[in-house]
């Protein structure tokens, strides 16, 4: 909105918070693993005909990915990555092959199966497709890693990883070039970032490009990891733009409008995503009290 355009605002939840935020034109659509997920979708954009769509949702790219040609028919631009790249990061398990086949740094990970061939200590459960640090468990021992995996969907476990946890947010150009924005995630609530702060380490944002050039990304997106002592450990990378990325705002990286110049195919200007170190990001609650709003 501040950079001109006019904002439609969809979430499978009535109650979604960004369908109250003022100046955004509030619609609801079915999960995207509804069957009317595609018509409702393509259904919405010949009545409100936008010029663009922008997914934040992981789980609906496979779908958006399916509609491109349909979408491109009726005048929506899109920026998405490839469906490969899409599952390389969505499924942790392929994550884990793809970064272990270019023998870049990630925890051990196995299935249910191999559990004996980790090592022994704090370990994680948690569901291979899963989000938000849903149904994500520490363990001491293999035996209770066993008994976990009969309760986690479709689990994976891995190594507990320590250090200092971070997240880079990144825009992928359509030529392959990439600005790499980082920052520490200092406060971590239910897998959220809370409290942030820029900084700078040419180790980490080379790594940080190594991985994204692995599963092919392009476009926005942002990779999660831990640096410990000398070493830097990836943990996953996530198809879509980051929680907390209002802290690369702040510290003067224009992420949002180059990903809107990257949408409508404009050149991205990667000196417009350089970024000062030390700037904090503090997230806090706000209530909001709204009359009804007629949500669609």
């Amino acid at each position: 909105m501040q950079l001109g355009c006019e904002v439609i605002g969809a979430d499978c939840d009535p109650l979604a918070c960004g369908l109250a935020l003022e100046g955004v034109k509030p619609r609801t659509l079915p999960p995207a693993d509804h069957f009317d997920y595609a018509a409702r979708l393509l259904h919405l954009c010949r009545t409100l005909r936008p010029t663009g769509l922008l997914s934040t949702v992981e789980a609906e790219l496979p779908a958006l990915i399916a509609l491109r040609g349909p979408l491109e028919v009726l005048g929506v631009r899109t920026w998405l990555p490839e469906l490969r790249a899409v599952q390389a990061c969505a499924d942790k398990a392929r994550f884990h092959e793809v970064m272990t086949r270019c023998a870049l740094p990630t925890p051990r990970s196995a299935g249910p199966a191999g559990i004996d061939g980790l090592p022994e200590g704090l370990l994680v459960v948690k569901p291979r497709r899963g989000q938000g640090a849903k149904g994500v468990h520490v363990c001491r021992t293999r035996q209770q890693a066993r008994v976990l995996c009969e309760l986690v969907p479709h689990p994976i476990v891995q190594e507990h990883v320590t250090g200092r946890e971070f997240t880079a947010d990144c825009l992928i150009d359509r030529s392959g070039r990439t600005s790499v924005i980082l920052r520490w995630r200092l406060l971590v609530k239910a897998g959220l970032s809370m409290v942030s702060a820029t900084f700078h380490s040419r180790p980490v944002t080379d790594l940080v490009k190594q991985a994204l050039a692995a599963v092919g990304m392009s476009g926005v997106c942002c990779v999660q990891g831990f640096v410990s002592g000398d070493a830097v450990i990836l943990t996953e990378i996530n198809a879509r733009i980051a929680g907390a990325f209002l802290c690369a705002e702040a510290a003067g990286a224009h992420l949002v409008e180059q990903s809107v110049n990257g949408l409508y195919g404009l050149p991205v200007d990667h000196d417009r995503l350089t970024y000062e170190a030390g700037v904090y990001l503090t997230k806090c609650f706000e209530t909001l009290s709204l009359q009804n709003r007629g949500i669609q």
